[in-house]
């Protein structure tokens, strides 16, 4: 009887090794979310900041404004500048017309001081006189006609302004690239935003990236795109949820310290990172388990 619980006992080896390697991952890592930064383009008190952290963003919904009123002043006083151009562009095409009215009166004239120069009812100086006159009128609108360019072109140089002006307010409302979490803020209201400075970072939280490392040996099984088990701790025990590899390091580097042992961290491995959908149970920087 106690060979034969000997017996026993040597076949339920094989069985409980096979059992703790079942459960035994491939790769270990944490999860990580593609963060966005959203940073001021522009100068000015935050006047009101519409989210907190935690909060769900839609994209395009507005999150931070920026004081606007000077940019609003400069704005109209470029539009006043506008409005006044073209006051001046009217007053030149009357000029214009006025002068053309006067240049065919004087052809006209010249056109009869001609037939009287022939008949010898006219002098040469009276003709040479209206011949100056005629000049000098289609240099008064040659002239007038290059004070209506000049200020077209200032016209065009102030609508460029306006459109930067536009621009700039616009870039006072700060609003949500993506769809996703408010993760931090770093601003708050009544403080004053200049450009480059962090305004809020937020993530995309319906799929989680878990970055994981694997050996050499197992490189050659594992390729972009294929389908693997991601593990994390539950209540009960395990949970699994299924993942895609999206990327492989195509160059290796040492083990992570913070997740292998001493002995581990003298070999090479290559990281991985598993996209895995998040219905809310995943977090940013938990740990997690692949198996191939």
């Amino acid at each position: 009887m106690k060979f034969a619980g000997y017996l026993i006992t040597a076949a339920l080896i094989p069985v409980m090794g096979c059992n703790n390697s079942e459960f035994k991952a491939d790769a270990y890592g944490n999860f990580e979310a593609i963060e966005i930064m959203v940073s001021a383009e522009a100068q000015g008190r935050i006047v009101a900041f519409q989210s907190q952290e935690g909060n769900r963003l839609q994209k395009g919904s507005p999150v931070v404004v920026i004081d606007t009123t000077q940019l609003d002043l400069k704005r109209r006083q470029l539009q006043s500048l506008s409005a006044s151009l073209v006051s001046r562009i009217r007053t030149l095409e009357s000029q214009v017309r006025a002068s053309k009215v006067q240049l065919e009166n004087l052809e006209r004239e010249r056109g009869r001081i001609d037939h009287l120069f022939e008949d010898g009812a006219a002098t040469l100086k009276q003709k040479e006189d209206m011949e100056g006159q005629i000049k000098l009128m289609e240099a008064q609108i040659e002239a007038t006609g290059s004070q209506k360019a000049s200020v077209y072109a200032e016209m065009e140089t102030l609508k460029i302004q306006v459109l930067q002006v536009n621009d700039q307010i616009l870039k006072c409302f700060i609003t949500s690239p993506v769809e996703g979490i408010l993760l931090t803020k770093y601003k708050e209201e009544g403080e004053i935003a200049a450009p480059g400075q962090p305004l809020f970072k937020m993530a995309n939280m319906d799929q989680l990236i878990l970055r994981a490392y694997i050996s050499g040996n197992q490189l050659p099984g594992l390729e972009t795109g294929e389908r693997v088990m991601v593990r994390i701790d539950a209540a009960s025990g395990m949970e699994e949820i299924p993942g895609v590899v999206e990327w492989i390091s195509p160059e290796a580097e040492f083990t992570p310290k913070i997740i292998q042992t001493k002995e581990e961290r003298i070999s090479l491995v290559y990281a991985i990172k598993v996209a895995v959908p998040n219905d809310g149970k995943l977090k940013i920087g938990m740990p997690g388990e692949v198996v191939f």
